[in-house]
């Protein structure tokens, strides 16, 4: 592997088409505010760099990035790209990844808007995420101690893993489909709308009218906290420790928790709620 280091790279396509590089203490900046650094290279290699261009990592192969930092100016950094280990690096740039796969981050700073679209297999570990519209259409992914502030997360996403993190967000969880998340806080407001298969174990859930038109929706020994108007019109079996503040016409499932404060089954519901409704040891639904 032919090592780099300690230059700086402003040029467009300054590395293009390069393979088995590893780059040292380089910066990627200048007056010539060059783009597409890396771009169509393969088995490359970046420590303690320092990346300030547009588009440095399109259609790369086997992607190792550590110790280093992408500015607001690296705009669009990773797209088309397989096989990328991101370690302890600081991502500031707008649309960091789109459309690439086998992505694992880990120790990482990401403020990225429209952060990790149309991703599949991706592994997140102990980072710190802020972005809108995280994770839209992504696939197969894995998050463990993971801190996300942000707004619309997950849309769309397919195959999620969520353990021991922290969410606060709004409309999270829409239309996302197969998705477990196990052992976390989730705040926002709409949460879950018209998903399918959605999991949720021992999670603190908080905000307004959670959970409406779901399929298969499970929550197993949760909190819920200012939920009010839950379940209109879902599929639903939820385990509540506490209190709902309300549920409203649930399509068919079983609802049990310590209190409910309402129980709203209107007269004006587009849908018949054959639901179970029930407080803690009590008898009757």
């Amino acid at each position: 592997m032919k090592i780099i280091e300690n230059i700086t790279f402003s040029s467009e396509r300054a590395l293009y088409n390069s393979d088995n590089l590893k780059l040292i203490c380089c910066r990627f900046q200048g007056e010539e505010d060059g783009e597409s650094a890396l771009k169509e290279s393969r088995n490359i290699e970046l420590e303690n760099c320092f990346m300030d261009l547009r588009y440095p990592f399109w259609h790369n192969r086997n992607l190792k990035i550590a110790y280093s930092e992408m500015t607001p100016a690296c705009r669009a950094a990773l797209w088309y790209s397989e096989n990328v280990d991101i370690i302890s690096t600081v991502m500031h740039g707008i649309k960091a990844f789109r459309e690439c796969r086998d992505v694992t981050i880990t120790d990482s700073d990401v403020d990225s808007p429209e952060f990790m679209w149309r991703v599949e297999n991706v592994k997140i570990h102990s980072s710190v995420i802020k972005g809108e519209y995280a994770f839209f259409e992504s696939k197969n992914i894995r998050m463990d101690n993971v801190r996300f502030d942000g707004k619309y997360s997950f849309q769309y996403v397919d195959g999620l893993v969520l353990n021991n993190s922290e969410v606060k967000t709004k409309d999270a969880f829409w239309h996302a489909k197969n998705a477990v998340v196990t052992d976390s806080v989730i705040d926002g407001e709409y949460i879950g709308w018209y998903s399918e298969n959605l999991t949720f174990a021992n999670c603190t859930i908080v905000g307004t009218q959670p959970f409406c038109y779901a399929k298969n929706l499970k929550l197993v020994n949760c909190r819920m906290l200012d939920a009010d108007l839950a379940f209109e019109y879902s599929d639903v079996e939820a385990d509540i420790a506490g209190e709902i503040l309300s549920v409203k016409n649930p399509l068919s499932g079983t609802v049990t928790a310590d209190k409910i404060g309402e129980i709203l089954i209107t007269s004006d519901s587009v849908y018949p709620s054959h639901a179970d409704i029930r407080l803690r040891h009590d008898d009757n639904s």
